[in-house]
């Protein structure tokens, strides 16, 4: 059997000194966290970005810049999750669009509201991706390649 980790992607998108989070319904919980997912073959990180903010917010956005890339062991079963975050600037809202499934909500959440509700992000990277993005972190798109022969 060959170990793999669960490559993810996520995207911090601020306006007027608020987050835009997603509410998601997750084994019977409603929890919050960026816009991210998976990668699927034959993407880039920076295509599934794209495509899971469009799906879970109906925003489209442009990357900007990388924020970092971080790695986390759920506590619950053990499994590895490689999140590559990158930051955004909105394009284009698709009020006519459906949520990807389990996304109850798209919401704006200021900074002193995601802390009140720390005991409902998905993961503690949540909030750690949110203070790296306070704290002025951001690396070039260009140190980011793809190749598809």
């Amino acid at each position: 059997m060959q170990w793999h980790p669960h490559n993810t992607v996520a995207v911090v998108i601020e306006r007027d000194q608020q987050f835009l989070m997603v509410e998601e319904l997750i084994q019977g919980q409603l929890v919050l966290n960026q816009p991210a997912g998976h990668l699927e073959p034959g993407e880039s990180l920076m295509q599934a970005a794209r495509r899971e903010t469009l799906e879970e917010t109906a925003w489209e956005v442009e990357l900007e810049s990388l924020l970092g890339i971080y790695q986390f062991i759920a506590e619950q079963n053990g499994e590895c999750y490689l999140r590559t975050c990158f930051i955004a600037r909105l394009i284009k809202e698709h009020k006519e669009r459906e949520l990807d499934q389990g996304i109850v909500r798209a919401v704006w959440m200021d900074l002193p509201s995601l802390q009140a509700e720390s005991q409902r992000l998905r993961n503690p990277i949540v909030m750690t991706v949110i203070e790296d993005y306070l704290a002025g972190r951001h690396y070039p798109l260009n140190i980011l390649h793809f190749r598809k022969d």
